[in-house]
């Protein structure tokens, strides 16, 4: 079978939108509309003829509703095979009537567990007769349209309108595709939520659920195809985000985004994170958004261009004018206003994103990874340290204010991949080595990067001299230290554990410096 015409429709649908024009048309061009509940009296609301499935069926909805299309003339009309000699008899024995299109969105599960609802009305919004009629018209697509979405409807008027009131084949197996996707993910929720509610972080199947939201240019690069899908917990950031202006963003531009966003988080006062390859290059705190921008910029301003610049305030006009003076790819707030959206409304290729919220990030919650055949999933990195955490383990003790760069260095380097190794002063960071096969490299490369920075800006000496470093690990040796050291950093935290701690202690005493450990580690691969 080829072009199937539309006779007889079956509506049941939650969500509301676009339902009358849809019905309406269908109504126009004699299509007998079957339906339940609140949809058909919407219908009938509106003006528009319909058939109650109990009127259909023969049996009445009982149970609270759980029972209305669960009955052998809805489903033998929806599976019944056209042309099948066998069926056709079958249905005609019974009085079953074919149905040509379903259109049926399911109950709003997901949108019921994100209100906070409690455990039996999340139950209750649990669709069943809904994904069997779905999946029972999507098996049947020869012969029967299903809609699942309500941005499909113009889809199918458009193809009646061309067809003589017909949908075509190909058209028929895109939108049974769609409505598989559809269930796959809803019964992905309802697993996930399940397994929450019973405290099994890793149960023995996990399904993923997720909706397109952008079809990409390309991938990482230009030979690589993408897309970018939301779904799963919750969470303000990049899929929340409303783009104000600027070009398409790119794979790695979301990437990069969300990397700047989750950090930024991260930072109690106004703080500003510049994001290069997912890498911070600057980082820093102040009073206002515009001092702390000023101050992350100065960390490395060479790598910050063309970068990825997060903000965890509204962004303000006196900061949107200094972000304005230099080439960003993309600049990501939870808001912003008039003033500041008017300034960068002149760089027109410039993407401004506002979330509208920012990210807890002691929130639980999990990451997923995929390998050659697998995934590796595992809770995302919510660890935090506070004062009382820390264990000084050195002779000197840290001053108040090395005490406090010290644990914004070690939150930053949750952010840094690794090895990593941040240095910190007065609240910015002053040098950063990422990525390193050796930590006394990520060491080294964050102190040059430093000197660096201090002869752009006609400096003295780096602003290493007299600042505080962090490692995402242990010093498996004392080298990576005395490169700190050499530096000029005078207040070490790390977490500590390595065979030699005793010799990276006594390194630290030697150099006059405080030492504090955290028994926590952040590596980020």
């Amino acid at each position: 079978m080829t072009d199937i015409p539309i006779r007889r429709a079956l509506f049941s649908v939650s969500d509301k939108t676009g339902l009358i024009e849809f019905g309406r048309f269908l109504a126009e061009q004699g299509v007998e509309i079957l339906s339940t509940g609140g949809t058909a009296q919407a219908l009938r609301d509106a003006g528009i003829a319909v058939k109650d499935v109990s009127e259909h069926t023969g049996f009445p909805e009982m149970l609270d509703g759980r029972v209305k299309t669960l009955h052998p003339k809805v489903h033998g009309g929806l599976l019944g095979i056209r042309g099948n000699a066998e069926h056709e008899a079958a249905m005609a024995q019974h009085g079953i009537a074919p149905i040509d299109l379903l259109v049926v969105n399911l109950y709003p599960f997901e949108a019921t567990v994100a209100k906070g609802a409690d455990f039996e009305t999340c139950i209750e919004n649990i669709d069943i007769g809904g994904p069997g009629m779905i999946r029972a018209a999507a098996k049947n697509h020869d012969a029967v349209t299903v809609v699942v979405d309500a941005e499909d409807y113009a889809v199918v008027m458009e193809a009646m309108r061309a067809n003589g009131n017909a949908t075509t084949l190909e058209l028929r197996r895109r939108l049974a595709a769609t409505a598989y996707a559809r269930t796959g993910a809803y019964d992905a929720a309802i697993s996930a939520w399940f397994a929450e509610q019973l405290g099994e972080p890793f149960p023995r199947r996990i399904a993923v659920g997720a909706e397109l939201k952008q079809t990409l240019r390309y991938g990482e690069n230009p030979h690589q195809q993408a897309a970018f899908y939301v779904g799963g917990q919750a969470r303000p950031g990049i899929a929340t985000a409303r783009q104000l202006q600027g070009k398409e963003l790119s794979f790695n531009n979301l990437n990069d985004t969300d990397a700047a966003f989750e950090l930024v988080a991260e930072l109690d006062q106004p703080g500003v994170a510049i994001i290069k390859h997912a890498n911070p290059c600057g980082v820093a705190v102040g009073e206002d958004l515009k001092t702390a921008y000023a101050r992350a910029l100065a960390c490395d301003p060479v790598s910050a261009f063309g970068g990825i610049i997060a903000v965890n305030r509204t962004l303000d006009a006196a900061t949107a004018e200094e972000i304005a003076k230099l080439f960003a790819e993309v600049v990501i707030a939870p808001d912003a206003d008039e003033d500041a959206r008017k300034l960068f409304a002149a760089k027109k290729n410039l993407r401004v994103l506002l979330t509208g919220g920012m990210p807890d990030p002691s929130q639980p919650g999990m990451t997923l990874r995929s390998l050659s055949g697998g995934y590796l999933l595992q809770s995302r990195d919510n660890g935090r340290i506070a004062a009382a955490d820390l264990k000084v383990v050195t002779k000197r003790q840290p001053t108040e204010q090395e005490l406090a760069d010290m644990l914004l260095a070690f939150r930053i380097c949750k952010h840094v991949k690794s090895n990593a190794i941040v240095y910190v002063k007065d609240g910015a960071t002053v040098g950063i080595g990422a990525g390193q096969m050796s930590r006394v490299d990520s060491s080294r490369i964050a102190a040059w990067k430093a000197r660096e920075a201090a002869e752009k800006a006609g400096l003295a000496q780096p602003a290493t001299v007299g600042s505080v470093v962090a490692s995402d690990a242990f010093f498996p040796f004392a080298d990576g230290l005395l490169a700190a050291a050499e530096a000029g950093a005078t207040a070490v935290i790390q977490p500590g554990g390595s065979v030699r701690d005793e010799e990276v202690i006594a390194a630290a005493d030697e150099k006059g410096l405080a030492m504090v450990m955290t028994g926590m580690r952040h590596f980020r691969h």
